[in-house]
């Protein structure tokens, strides 16, 4: 496909030179806590992406810094008839391209910074895979391990009335994150379609399908992540007998990446969860685990698999390593450790830009987070368009459609990154941001 750019091809550069350019650039001295902020992370690429395109300076600025971002505090009466006030967030990083798009997490440690760094992924992503959607992120600094469920639909509920002036199907559409889920969608539905006064299913994706939810959206991540893994192994002139792959994180997108690729015939050797690890040289058997895990509520105990030290597991040889937990998994401290030909991003942010050095000289293969778990952004367009049509497609449609979109933006990032001579995390960089400058560009500035 033919890609609409404000800028030619840059000159050609040794490779050599490129690396020391990067290094420079991404690798100045600073702490751990410093290359873990995923926000400077984030600024960094764009920063060395922006200039190997020889991007304007204006729309290098505008592109620097969200459209919006808005705090909310939330009080809300917990199941002991307490109050307690929560605080969220809501990014909206670009709606150049279209309304924004992002998912809402709650957790104990979300930040501005990492909600500012995950809406601008999202513009990239919608980007690289060329959807016509900008980028957004929301969270709630709280610990949903210790709400009940009534006390989550509360929050929820308030959350959603202090942003409603901000979301909707033109404005910005959220979708689940850590810690949300089906559920929690459902009730932003029926609390926005309360203040509008008519059902407004298309306000949110990653619905219950019986609410307009999409067939295939749930298995979506790490189906997008298969293709990739799929598309790599053809650009390298490898194959999936003997590929041998270790799953770092296993909820929604481990756990589905882990399924679709053992039925295609990769070997699951390792597996990893926030409470231990397993690994069977001969391969899981995922559907087992699976099983398992329904019934334990853990993957420990898992006889078919030996427990083994999660943090080394990532270390050990494989063809393929999915990293699809949470940031910073991949940091200085690890990275000259990794024995991976591949290394398939299914988290968001889960490499630091520091650690982005150290693979290219071992010349691992990224599949970077705004390609390889695109999959889910695209069919929660598909969500989209099937609720505003109000007609929905069969699930090998959905697939089938995926596949084709995740496949084409692969071959996308990989002529781009061939083209300009820069790996292929900086390539998906500067094509994302050649489409959302093109797009700015086009439709001007305001006054």
């Amino acid at each position: 496909m033919a890609i609409e750019s404000l800028i030619p091809a840059t000159s050609r550069s040794n490779e050599k030179e490129q690396r020391n350019t990067y290094m420079a650039t991404v690798a100045p001295v600073m702490s751990l806590e410093q290359e873990k902020n995923p926000w400077q992370a984030q600024a960094t690429r764009f920063d060395f992406a922006a200039k190997k395109l020889n991007l304007d300076p204006g729309i290098w600025k505008i592109l620097s810094y969200p459209t919006r971002e808005i705090i909310v505090h939330i009080p809300v009466q917990m199941d002991d008839g307490s109050i307690e006030v929560f605080t969220g967030y809501r990014v909206q990083h670009s709606i150049s391209r279209g309304p924004a798009k992002g998912g809402i997490r709650y957790a104990p440690d979300v930040s501005l910074d990492e909600v500012r760094a995950l809406a601008s992924w999202m513009t990239w992503k919608c980007a690289v895979v060329n959807i016509p959607f900008g980028g957004a992120k929301g969270g709630i600094i709280c610990d949903p391990k210790k709400m009940s469920q009534g006390e989550l639909e509360r929050m929820t509920r308030r959350y959603t009335a202090s942003l409603i002036e901000f979301i909707g199907p033109e404005k910005d559409v959220p979708a689940p994150d850590m810690n949300t889920n089906e559920q929690t969608m459902a009730w932003i539905m029926d609390t926005y379609s309360m203040h509008m006064g008519q059902t407004c299913n298309a306000v949110v994706t990653g619905k219950p399908v019986s609410l307009g939810g999409s067939k295939g959206r749930r298995e979506a991540t790490g189906r997008g992540v298969s293709v990739m893994c799929d598309e790599a192994l053809k650009y390298l002139g490898m194959t999936i007998e003997g590929c041998r792959v270790i799953v770092q994180g296993f909820g929604n997108v481990g756990s589905n990446a882990a399924a679709i690729l053992y039925q295609k015939g990769y070997t699951i050797i390792g597996i990893t969860e926030w409470d231990g690890a397993l690994y069977n040289e001969q391969g899981i058997d995922v559907p087992g685990l699976i099983e398992h895990r329904k019934l334990a509520g853990t993957i420990n105990g898992f006889a078919k698999a030996e427990s083994v030290d999660k943090d080394e597991l990532i270390t050990r040889r494989c063809e393929i390593l999915v990293p699809a937990a949470t940031e910073n998994v991949i940091t200085s401290e690890n990275a000259d450790r990794l024995r991976c030909r591949i290394l398939c991003e299914g988290a968001n942010g889960p490499t630091t830009s520091v650690a982005d050095e150290i693979l290219e000289t071992k010349n691992i293969f990224v599949m970077p987070d705004i390609l390889a778990n695109a999959g889910g952004v695209t069919a929660s367009y598909f969500e989209w368009v099937q609720d505003r049509m109000g007609y929905f497609w069969t699930e090998a449609e959905v697939n089938q459609r995926l596949d084709a979109i995740m496949t084409e933006a692969f071959r996308d990032v990989v002529g781009y990154a061939e083209t300009h001579k820069v790996n292929n995390r900086i390539a998906a960089y500067m094509l994302a941001i050649d489409r959302v400058a093109y797009t700015t560009k086009q439709r001007g500035m305001y006054a």
